[in-house]
């Protein structure tokens, strides 16, 4: 009878120790090569999120249509993190994990990236983010972005509107509480001063103080400001617009990618964003085959012109799926090994990419891009080149 009983104890055993591997283990690999991404799809910062889904969507689709990866097709999954930069986030990341990511284009927004870039590290994930700028979001080796540092967006946008000749006096509203706007700034304050730009006003606000900038408008104006330097969101860039135009100021504006997305909040007046001006790596208006092509292929499948986020999520994919096919990547290789191959090949001097937003796009082993920015004007309602 014993002898029963430890048989069944150990077959129930055995049974337990399956099923806990089956369950928390990784998942079997599928017969694609699955990528991971997250971003705010709910929230202020949807926009963002919702670009960056929609274009990682087309681009995988484009990728499918032309053979995959040497015959094999891509899969997307997408989690919500809300922009959050703490447990949300995390536990978007580990779903898509938990559904089988085996690369990852993401986080979109800085705060995210920072609270997963030591997981995907740990995890031997490579990592590509399409959007989140912050200079520490590229401290390990296995991540890499494809829009501009905080910091060299700071230094683009004070080269421009000191070598356009824009304005001389300037004030510069920025969010102390976000690593992306401070990081802009930083770099902005000190390329200002070196091109003799002189900056009149410096005011800041916090994430518990996004409301009201009726202060920090007032020290502009009272100083003399003849243009206003917003390293920030477009929501908060909306409430600034408004504001200023109450408080009877109207210097111009001059912002960087956070601005994108200023013209599709709902009940804003889009005509306060008239000569608005920013700095951005992709203008949906240029001539060029490759964007007039991306951008009635976005519009025609979600009904709008892509920003920004979207042409560097685009570019993004591209770029993954060039370096899978040349190191010959697979359904069945494991996220580590996929890693240490695309880290390779993406840091080869011989390798560089013409996408939508940079050509001769080159990628150093700091996981930084090397490429042009462009400035566009909000005019008729519109983002056009300068």
């Amino acid at each position: 009878m014993k002898s029963i009983k430890k048989i069944l104890a150990l077959t129930v055993a055995a049974a337990l120790s399956v099923s806990c591997f089956a369950g928390c283990g990784k998942k079997a690999k599928g017969d694609t090569i699955v990528i991971g991404s997250s971003g705010p799809l709910t929230g202020d910062n949807a926009q963002y999120g919702v670009a960056v889904k929609n274009a990682a969507e087309l681009a995988v689709k484009k990728v499918n249509d032309d053979g995959g990866i040497n015959g094999i097709k891509l899969s997307l999954v997408f989690e919500d993190d809300e922009a959050d930069p703490g447990d949300k986030a995390v536990n978007a990341y580990n779903a898509l994990k938990d559904n089988g990511m085996q690369v990852m284009m993401g986080t979109v927004t800085t705060g995210s990236c920072l609270a997963v870039i030591e997981k995907t590290k740990q995890d031997g994930i490579f990592q590509m983010t399409p959007s989140a700028s912050a200079q520490d979001v590229i401290k390990n080796d296995n991540c890499f972005q494809v829009c501009f540092t905080d910091p060299n967006q700071g230094k683009g946008s004070a080269d421009y509107i000191a070598d356009n000749n824009i304005a001389k006096k300037i004030a510069v509203i920025y969010d102390s509480s976000d690593a992306y706007s401070s990081g802009i700034y930083n770099m902005f304050k000190k390329e200002a001063e070196a091109k003799g730009l002189d900056i009149v006003a410096e005011q800041s606000f916090t994430k518990d103080s996004k409301t009201d900038f009726s202060a920090q408008i007032n020290a502009a104006k009272s100083a003399g400001a003849e243009l206003m330097f917003l390293p920030i969101y477009y929501q908060q860039a909306s409430l600034i617009l408004t504001q200023s135009k109450s408080l009877g100021f109207s210097p111009k504006f001059f912002g960087c990618d956070g601005l994108d997305g200023l013209l599709n909040i709902k009940n804003f007046d889009t005509s306060l964003a008239e000569g608005v001006m920013l700095l951005t790596p992709f203008a949906a208006d240029a001539q060029d085959q490759e964007t007039q092509d991306f951008v009635k292929a976005y519009k025609d499948a979600y009904g709008e012109i892509p920003n920004q986020f979207a042409a560097d999520t685009y570019d993004g994919i591209m770029v993954l799926a060039e370096l899978m096919k040349k190191e010959k990547i697979t359904n069945e290789m494991e996220a580590s090994e996929i890693c240490e191959k695309l880290k390779k090949a993406i840091t080869d001097p011989d390798f560089s990419y013409n996408g939508l937003t940079g050509s001769n796009m080159k990628w150093s082993e700091d996981g930084a891009v090397s490429k042009d920015p462009k400035a566009v004007i909000i005019k008729d309602g519109a983002y056009s080149a300068l």
